[in-house]
């Protein structure tokens, strides 16, 4: 019986390399290491990953090459400001131009929430249920869910393991969920409150396939939920 042995030590070398890479990346972009922030140092990433010295230096000079860090000789690895020439800005003026947006989710978020099925943790399925629990309250006191709907939404990038869907979504800022800066005129007759009801409805149907990881049904729950939110606005004259 033919068996498969261990990765040879420079082919694991490069995967858990790569491993480390991806939590930094999505640490930076989440913003729990801040703009700015020195990372921790290189004996402290070997303790908290259980790596070697090897794999932290070329993971660090992987970030460094993705313009995410900067070393300064004797001192450390920072993060770096995200300059704001190289992200994306979308203005979001008119119920127009959300749809346009929208419809660019649709690609990204589909494909997105398919991975996330795949790949999702116990804890990162924990923080998606959370964000719903912080945006249902905020929605019973009549209150804005923006903030809680776009961190469920980048939860969701983030449980890819690919970092640029994460940074995407980061990128577009408030146009992830721009809704609050549609005049009321230019919606599809419904309150803001009613659109914010019927999109928890869709929110739980994509947290229950990525619960129970289903690839294709998340995918299908999150083209509704765009769908729709689309369709909630009214059609441009």
């Amino acid at each position: 019986m033919n068996t498969v042995g261990p990765l040879p030590p420079k082919r694991r070398q490069h995967s858990l390399a790569t491993d480390l890479v991806t939590d930094l990346s999505q640490r930076i972009l989440m913003g729990t290491i801040a703009p700015g922030a020195k990372l921790p140092s290189e004996s402290e990433i070997v303790r908290e990953h259980g790596v070697s010295r090897t794999v932290v230096r070329e993971a660090i000079s992987k970030l460094q090459a993705s313009g995410l860090v900067e070393t300064h000789q004797g001192k450390g690895t920072y993060v770096l400001a995200r300059a704001e020439q190289s992200a994306l800005h979308l203005k979001v003026e008119t119920a127009f131009s959300v749809r346009h947006i929208i419809e660019l989710r649709m690609g990204l978020e589909t494909q997105a929430v398919a991975l996330a099925a795949l790949r999702r943790t116990h804890e990162q399925l924990a923080a998606m249920r959370l964000a719903l629990d912080d945006y249902q309250d905020l929605l019973a006191k009549d209150d804005s869910c923006v903030e809680a709907d776009r961190r469920f939404h980048l939860l969701i990038a983030e449980a890819t393991g690919n970092p640029y869907f994460l940074e995407i979504l980061q990128n577009l800022g408030n146009a992830v969920i721009p809704r609050s800066r549609i005049a009321s005129s230019e919606r599809a007759g419904a309150s803001l409150t009613h659109h914010a009801y019927l999109a928890n409805l869709e929110h739980e149907a994509i947290l229950a396939a990525i619960r129970r990881q289903d690839p294709d049904a998340a995918r299908a729950a999150m083209w509704t939920h765009l769908s729709n939110s689309r369709e909630r606005l009214a059609p441009a004259e």
